[in-house]
């Protein structure tokens, strides 16, 4: 067909409006296999999608690679293959006391570090999550007792430190609570779009400017249910949240 989007390889309508993302393409898969009634959309690249089932309401999974240059390139085609809810499920590193390796944060907001968005719309454009998917995220991670951090967070380009000095550590002295590399990229794509998005995110380590590369040895098995519990999370929100 000579209408599919750039890159997800997907048609217009072809998905559904409630969609969760991720970066890794099995991740992505594994989320799929939650769903009833899964099937393969499109696999190209780093951008795999799945239609499915998630107690009975349409559900798409989309995974977006790493980094936010190719992630926006899905958000916005996802868009305008017909989304109205975006969730991103991610992980990201932890940025103040309490927040460690296990943790899921809910991104309430996100500092626009992502070297993407500034081309699109001037920094003083706020990354802002929907309250709808806010709520919901906060309200199913409740039901099923699982604790979570709401707040803002950190979207970097830069994954590992360079010869530059980052802005992590004045972030962290500001209460930003988390750092990762896309969440801004999707915020600005729903508001600029007019669609709800927002994110929740496992929490793999400290971030590396805080620790150093060197100490990254997440814990798989506490990893793993992080992972989980926020997949589970995600999906219950997602079905939650008005269309409208």
């Amino acid at each position: 067909m000579g209408n599919k989007l750039p890159c997800i390889q997907v048609n217009p309508g072809e998905i559904s409006p409630r969609v969760l993302t991720c970066g890794d393409p099995k991740r992505a898969e594994l989320i799929a296999a939650k769903l009833e009634d899964a099937v393969c959309v499109s696999q190209n690249r780093e951008f795999w999608s799945y239609n499915g089932l998630h107690k009975g309401v349409p559900v798409t999974v989309t995974s977006h690679g790493v980094g936010c240059g190719g992630a926006v390139i899905a958000f916005e085609s996802l868009c305008r293959a017909g989304a109205k809810v975006i969730i991103r499920v991610g992980t990201c590193g932890g940025m103040q006391a309490g927040i460690d390796a296990g943790s899921i944060v809910i991104a309430t907001g996100a500092c626009r570090e992502d070297g993407v968005t500034e081309k699109m719309i001037p920094l003083s454009y706020p990354a802002i999550a929907h309250r709808d998917v806010v709520y919901a995220l906060e309200a199913a991670a409740r039901e099923k007792g699982i604790d979570t951090h709401s707040g803002l967070v950190l979207t970097q380009a830069l994954f590992y430190p360079g010869l530059l000095e980052t802005t992590v550590s004045l972030y962290q002295r500001a209460g930003i609570i988390a750092g990762e590399n896309e969440v801004s990229g999707l915020l600005v794509v729903g508001g600029l779009n007019g669609i709800k998005t927002g994110a929740i995110l496992a929490v793999d380590a400290k971030v590396f400017e805080l620790e150093g590369v060197e100490s990254y040895q997440p814990d798989k098995a506490v990893l793993h249910k992080a992972i989980d519990d926020q997949s589970h999370i995600a999906l219950d929100a997602l079905i939650q949240i008005s269309l409208d």
